[in-house]
């Protein structure tokens, strides 16, 4: 599987084509991108947080979805319209505040479907948080 979008050219698409996704302040950045995986980084702050100071479960899905989906972007191109049609995510521990890193693999690409294995890690300790994986339609 070839990388078909930069780093750059991933968040340009991002920023254009969903800049709701910045309300109240950007917290999503894509870090790194090779053949197979991409790499985002997201920086939690209150808003994200859970009494007891842990990072939310809905906070950590959509990190999930939104790294699958740069993962789909980066290999099929800038396709907007590609869809979710099935996630999973199991909650492993709490997190603690501070920065969550999703890597995001393609494990099957084919010509409609892909699927997507994303592991999340605590970005100061890095131990695993939470484990999706998600498939992805492309329209055609």
């Amino acid at each position: 599987m070839k990388v078909v979008m930069s780093v750059p050219e991933l968040e340009t698409f991002l920023d254009r084509e969903f800049p709701e996704m910045h309300q109240g302040g950007k917290t999503m950045f894509v870090e790194h991108v090779q053949d197979g995986e991409i790499v985002m980084r997201f920086k939690a702050d209150e808003r994200h947080l859970r009494p007891g100071g842990t990072i939310s479960g809905p906070s950590q899905f959509a990190l999930a979805d939104v790294a699958s989906f740069v993962a789909v972007l980066a290999h099929v191109g800038p396709v907007a319209l590609a869809v979710t049609t099935s996630a999973n995510i199991n909650f492993l521990r709490k997190p603690s505040p501070g920065d969550l890193v999703a890597t995001a693999r393609v494990l099957k690409l084919g010509r409609r479907l892909v699927v997507i294995d994303c592991e999340i890690a605590g970005g100061t300790d890095g131990q695993l948080v939470s484990h999706a994986v998600a498939t992805y339609s492309l329209p055609g």
